[in-house]
């Protein structure tokens, strides 16, 4: 298992640099004012709370899990770190989200499909039934990019151009068979063509190579250009109707492709073995926070899609989202 090897090699040496900064991760917030979180129940965290995300500093999964911890913080009474541990698609963070303890301290987020992808694909030490979902966060559509300066002014040329020049159209993804490349084969599948695909550590390498003109298309989520707006043209999104940021694009079933909503979701979760009690506590907390008139006006800044789920609907979607891998994803390829 040289992959595994190589993984548990990654993991070793970026717990070690992370946790030498880990306390530097996020800015340091007085407690606020808002009212803690309260379940009737006796956990109540005593330190500060590590969120692991497995994405570098910079990334749509970093951004968003920042906001969140920012108005998260307040309700639940202590500062919630950010703990960037990138690589392997996302797999070294989930690996050290599994083997953290159990104690309350050490939560991490999630990204859908990709987390399940990886486990079919066997990317990393651990199941889904290595995780107590908490909550879910964020619900994005995905959508189909190309460069400020592409030749690409729609949908239907970039298609036009991959039929005629079959495998000559390179597109970034996110990580084999993460995300963001499933999103890239539905579409062409659907629009019956072929691509390059070339995988970057996550979606923020993937979207600077776009940028650069080192590819020429990728699929990636609303919220990930957020920053970058004029600096890329949105040709399609994944939905089933057209969507409020984008009024003017197409839905890519408008023009005769994939004709379902396709996106990612990013759940908060909690190492195997986590006290009911604890999980209730976070559940509140963070439904607090995502419901407090200050996060609402900083994720609708941000451009986040909050969709905020129970740990019952949040495992329920995971289960969902597993069974999409593994018997629509594996026909893909």
């Amino acid at each position: 298992m040289k992959m595994k090897k190589l993984l548990t090699f990654a993991l070793v040496s970026a717990l070690a640099i992370s946790l030498a900064a880990c306390g530097a991760k996020t800015s340091e917030k007085p407690e606020g004012s808002e009212q803690k979180a309260s379940t009737g129940g006796s956990f109540e965290p005593k330190e500060n709370v590590t969120m692991i995300v497995a994405y570098k500093a910079g990334s749509g999964t970093d951004t968003t899990a920042r906001v969140l911890s920012e108005y998260a913080t307040k309700t639940i009474g202590k500062t919630v770190v950010i703990n960037n541990l990138e690589g392997g698609s996302g797999s070294i963070g989930w690996t050290a989200l599994s083997q953290a303890k159990p104690d309350g301290y050490t939560l991490g987020f999630i990204n859908l499909p990709t987390v399940c992808s990886n486990i079919v694909e066997e990317l990393g030490d651990y199941t889904m039934e290595d995780f107590i979902p908490i909550c879910n966060h964020v619900d994005e559509t995905a959508i189909v990019l190309t460069s400020k300066n592409s030749e690409f002014n729609t949908l239907k040329d970039l298609v036009d151009y991959a039929k005629a020049n079959p495998g000559k159209l390179k597109a970034s993804t996110n990580g084999e068979k993460a995300s963001n490349h499933i999103g890239a084969q539905l579409l062409a599948k659907s629009a019956d063509f072929e691509y390059t695909a070339i995988p970057y550590g996550g979606t923020a390498d993937q979207l600077l190579a776009l940028r650069q003109g080192e590819v020429q298309f990728a699929v990636a989520k609303v919220a990930d250009i957020a920053s970058m707006k004029s600096e890329v043209k949105v040709l399609g999104v994944f939905s089933t109707e057209r969507i409020e940021e984008f009024k003017d694009v197409p839905t890519l079933g408008e023009l005769g492709y994939y004709d379902k909503w396709y996106g990612s979701r990013r759940a908060i979760v909690a190492p195997k073995g986590t006290p009911q009690e604890v999980i209730d506590f976070y559940a509140k907390a963070f439904k607090d926070a995502m419901e407090s008139p200050e996060y609402i006006e900083a994720a609708k800044k941000a451009n986040i899609s909050t969709l905020y789920m129970n740990p019952e609907e949040t495992k329920a979607m995971i289960d969902e989202q597993y069974k999409f891998c593994v018997d629509d994803v594996a026909k893909l390829w």
